[in-house]
């Protein structure tokens, strides 16, 4: 898979289910620096 957005950041909201984990993901694996929030704390931790 390509590092589309390698040395760039995304800033998702949301990220502990859903399509705002999904999201997160994706960014992840194409090389994104991501910044994840959402209001359950554990389901952050478990994004790592």
């Amino acid at each position: 898979m390509s590092k589309r957005l390698s040395g760039k950041t995304a800033f998702c909201t949301a990220a502990g289910a859903g399509i705002g984990r999904a999201t997160a993901l994706a960014f992840a694996r194409e090389g994104a620096h991501v910044i994840a929030t959402d209001i359950d704390e554990k389901a952050i931790a478990d994004l790592k």
